[in-house]
Protein backbone atom coordinates (compact mmCIF):
# COMPACT_ATOMS: atom_id res chain seq x y z
CA UNK A 1 0.00 0.00 0.00
CA UNK A 2 1.33 3.44 -0.91
CA UNK A 3 0.95 6.00 1.88
CA UNK A 4 1.17 9.66 1.01
CA UNK A 5 1.86 11.19 4.41
CA UNK A 6 2.90 14.83 4.59
CA UNK A 7 4.90 14.53 7.82
CA UNK A 8 5.98 10.91 8.39
CA UNK A 9 9.44 10.28 6.98
CA UNK A 10 10.00 13.95 6.30
CA UNK A 11 11.74 16.76 8.15
CA UNK A 12 9.05 18.92 9.74
CA UNK A 13 9.89 22.05 11.75
CA UNK A 14 6.47 23.40 12.59
CA UNK A 15 3.27 22.31 14.32
CA UNK A 16 0.23 21.36 12.28
CA UNK A 17 -3.50 21.02 12.91
CA UNK A 18 -3.75 18.30 10.24
CA UNK A 19 -4.38 14.81 11.57
CA UNK A 20 -3.28 12.27 8.96
CA UNK A 21 -4.92 8.86 8.86
CA UNK A 22 -4.49 5.37 7.49
CA UNK A 23 -6.83 2.37 7.21
CA UNK A 24 -7.47 0.40 10.40
CA UNK A 25 -5.66 -2.94 10.38
CA UNK A 26 -7.89 -5.97 10.67
CA UNK A 27 -8.62 -7.08 14.27
CA UNK A 28 -7.47 -3.76 15.78
CA UNK A 29 -9.98 -2.66 18.43
CA UNK A 30 -8.28 -0.07 20.67
CA UNK A 31 -5.60 2.58 20.14
CA UNK A 32 -3.98 4.46 23.01
CA UNK A 33 -1.48 7.31 23.07
CA UNK A 34 -0.01 9.30 25.94
CA UNK A 35 2.27 12.31 26.01
CA UNK A 36 3.73 14.54 28.70
CA UNK A 37 4.60 17.20 26.12
CA UNK A 38 1.31 19.06 25.74
CA UNK A 39 1.57 22.73 26.64
CA UNK A 40 -0.75 25.72 26.37
CA UNK A 41 -1.45 28.98 28.19
CA UNK A 42 -4.17 30.02 30.61
CA UNK A 43 -6.44 32.39 28.66
CA UNK A 44 -6.79 34.72 31.65
CA UNK A 45 -3.40 34.83 33.36
CA UNK A 46 -1.18 33.90 30.37
CA UNK A 47 0.61 31.45 32.69
CA UNK A 48 1.92 28.35 30.91
CA UNK A 49 0.11 25.09 31.50
CA UNK A 50 2.02 21.82 31.25
CA UNK A 51 -0.15 18.79 30.66
CA UNK A 52 -0.12 15.05 30.26
CA UNK A 53 -2.63 13.83 27.72
CA UNK A 54 -3.99 10.31 27.39
CA UNK A 55 -5.91 9.47 24.23
CA UNK A 56 -7.92 6.31 23.66
CA UNK A 57 -10.14 5.56 20.70
CA UNK A 58 -11.90 2.59 19.15
CA UNK A 59 -11.28 2.85 15.42
CA UNK A 60 -14.03 2.19 12.93
CA UNK A 61 -12.25 2.56 9.57
CA UNK A 62 -9.28 4.87 10.24
CA UNK A 63 -6.32 5.27 12.60
CA UNK A 64 -4.36 8.44 13.27
CA UNK A 65 -0.73 8.52 12.18
CA UNK A 66 1.39 9.19 15.27
CA UNK A 67 3.76 11.85 13.89
CA UNK A 68 0.82 13.93 12.70
CA UNK A 69 -0.71 13.55 16.18
CA UNK A 70 2.54 14.77 17.74
CA UNK A 71 2.57 17.82 15.43
CA UNK A 72 -1.11 18.41 16.20
CA UNK A 73 -0.49 18.39 19.96
CA UNK A 74 2.46 20.74 19.40
CA UNK A 75 0.06 23.19 17.70
CA UNK A 76 -1.48 24.04 21.08
CA UNK A 77 1.83 25.35 22.43
CA UNK A 78 0.95 29.02 21.88
CA UNK A 79 -2.83 28.76 22.36
CA UNK A 80 -4.70 30.33 25.23
CA UNK A 81 -7.24 27.73 26.35
CA UNK A 82 -8.51 26.26 29.60
CA UNK A 83 -7.58 22.61 30.19
CA UNK A 84 -11.21 21.54 29.99
CA UNK A 85 -11.53 23.18 26.57
CA UNK A 86 -8.27 21.62 25.44
CA UNK A 87 -9.45 18.09 26.29
CA UNK A 88 -12.73 18.75 24.49
CA UNK A 89 -11.06 20.24 21.40
CA UNK A 90 -8.66 17.30 21.02
CA UNK A 91 -11.50 14.78 21.33
CA UNK A 92 -13.67 16.66 18.83
CA UNK A 93 -10.84 16.96 16.29
CA UNK A 94 -9.99 13.27 16.57
CA UNK A 95 -13.63 12.29 16.11
CA UNK A 96 -13.92 14.57 13.08
CA UNK A 97 -10.80 13.06 11.48
CA UNK A 98 -11.34 9.40 12.39
CA UNK A 99 -15.07 8.85 13.01
CA UNK A 100 -14.28 6.23 15.69
CA UNK A 101 -16.96 4.44 17.64
CA UNK A 102 -15.55 5.95 20.84
CA UNK A 103 -12.94 8.51 21.83
CA UNK A 104 -11.72 9.50 25.29
CA UNK A 105 -9.19 12.25 25.99
CA UNK A 106 -7.88 12.68 29.52
CA UNK A 107 -5.88 15.82 30.24
CA UNK A 108 -3.91 15.99 33.49
CA UNK A 109 -2.53 19.44 34.16
CA UNK A 110 0.61 19.81 36.25
CA UNK A 111 -0.04 21.25 39.68
CA UNK A 112 -0.20 25.03 39.66
CA UNK A 113 -1.24 27.10 42.65
CA UNK A 114 -1.66 23.92 44.70
CA UNK A 115 -4.36 22.54 42.38
CA UNK A 116 -4.24 19.74 39.86
CA UNK A 117 -6.81 19.56 37.08
CA UNK A 118 -7.94 16.39 35.38
CA UNK A 119 -10.41 16.88 32.51
CA UNK A 120 -11.99 14.03 30.57
CA UNK A 121 -13.78 14.43 27.24
CA UNK A 122 -15.65 11.43 25.83
CA UNK A 123 -17.49 11.09 22.55
CA UNK A 124 -19.41 7.95 21.64
CA UNK A 125 -20.15 4.88 23.70
CA UNK A 126 -17.36 2.73 25.12
CA UNK A 127 -17.49 -0.90 24.17
CA UNK A 128 -16.24 -3.86 26.12
CA UNK A 129 -12.78 -4.97 25.09
CA UNK A 130 -10.52 -7.75 26.21
CA UNK A 131 -7.59 -5.41 26.98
Amino acid sequence: MDYNFKALGKRVNAPSKELETFPRPEHLTVVRFSSEELTSFCPVTDQPDFNTVEIEYYPRELCVESKSLKLYLWSFREERIFGEGLASAIAADLVQALEPTYCRVTLIQNIRGGMQLTAVAEIGEPQKTST
